[in-house]
């Protein structure tokens, strides 16, 4: 018996799988899409324990937060089971299985009917890529529970200040001398940084459940276009929803690659912006706070410049973190972020105005 035979056979699932194949493209986990005599269908994931060391965790995680998605659509009379994903419990009543490598197993409804896209290529994609983050948070609005930390210090500024100037004491790779003006970056933006993250420390900016991976492919869709769900929850923590904005912004609305050498080519644009954040806000306004709406145009150039500080540490440390496929990969990573955070910086007052513009007919 094929091995993911074996695993997927731990799992108390209403139907008798009968094939197994993979799933995409794994970057991070594993995953199979197994098939059953019916039209029933589900997906069997290997999570990554070296990215997220603490498994259970993320998977009580997952469980509470679809337990009240559920719970919600029930109420609004949506279908619960196309409204999040569903994990089934393994014969031990744990909602993951341990193989006899340690490595950790969950499985989980396939939703039918359903499509993805990889970019948000149109302005109409990026407003439908808001609606699915903003539905997403809306629905969690009231959500009281603990969740595991499952990524400590992510987003954290100053954790990255503090792992950034040990980098900068160490100089494992001896590369700090050739690096003045992109450290003058670093150092230059640092106080209004940390300004930015002692709203969220003194809950000014309240903490909220975020998804923290904000890709438009952990959007789900129905076949007729419309938004059905966020998936791919590995990340749900408790930190603030202007996290997942700000990440949505920097990726959406890039006009270059994340590691485009030309950095003239990489700007905001700004028709992008403003899609996503009428499609984020359609829903997000329900339940935002004011100092919320005020510092949302901001959130994109603290997440942009934690991706800078990120790639250029790296760089200084030898490339011990990210994937390289030339030496200086991520000191060209590091200008292409620096440059898409200049472009959101000049363009500021009219992110901001943009906000106000479409937030003050919505206020409730």
């Amino acid at each position: 018996m094929e091995k993911t035979e074996f695993i997927v056979r731990q799992f108390r699932l209403p139907e008798v799988p009968v094939s197994i194949a993979p799933l995409g493209e794994g970057f991070i986990n594993d995953t199979y899409i197994v098939n059953t005599q019916s039209a029933l269908k589900y997906v069997l994931q290997r999570k990554n324990h070296h990215i997220f060391q603490n498994i259970p965790g993320l998977v009580n995680n997952i469980c509470k937060v679809t337990d009240h998605i559920r719970n919600k659509a029930t109420s609004a009379g949506r279908d619960p089971e196309r409204s999040t994903i569903r994990l089934y419990p393994a014969h031990d009543g744990k909602f993951y299985y341990v193989d006899d490598e340690e490595s950790y197993w969950v499985c989980m409804y396939y939703i039918p009917d359903t499509r993805c896209f990889d970019t948000a290529s149109t302005p109409a994609l990026a407003y439908a890529g808001g609606v699915g983050i903003g539905f997403f948070q809306e629905q969690l609005a009231d959500f009281t529970e603990e969740l595991a930390e499952v990524l400590p210090g992510f987003h954290d500024i100053r954790y990255r200040f503090a792992q950034w100037d040990a980098a900068l004491k160490s100089d494992r790779a001896g590369r700090k001398k050739e690096l003045g003006r992109e450290i003058e970056w670093v150092d230059q933006h640092r106080q209004e940084m940390l300004d930015f993250k002692m709203l969220l420390e003194n809950k000014t900016i309240p903490p909220r459940i975020s998804h923290n991976d904000t890709k438009i492919s952990n959007i789900l869709f129905d076949r007729d276009g419309s938004v059905l769900c966020a998936i791919d929850l590995d990340t749900l923590m408790k930190s603030s929803v202007l996290y997942d904005f700000g990440d949505a912004i920097r990726s959406y609305t890039n006009t270059a690659a994340e590691d485009e050498a030309k950095t003239e080519k990489v700007s905001m644009e700004p028709t992008f912006f403003r899609e996503y954040t009428r499609g984020y806000l359609s829903y997000a306004h329900r339940f935002l706070t004011d100092p919320e709406v005020q510092w949302l145009a901001f959130a994109p150039q603290y997440i942009t410049y934690e991706q800078v500080l990120r790639f250029l540490m790296d760089y200084i440390d030898g490339d011990t973190y990210y994937k390289i496929r030339y030496p200086t990969h991520n000191l060209v990573r590091t200008h292409a972020q620096y440059a898409l955070f200049q472009s959101m910086e000049r363009a500021y007052p009219t992110m901001q105005a943009t906000v106000s513009e479409i937030y003050l007919p919505l206020r409730p």
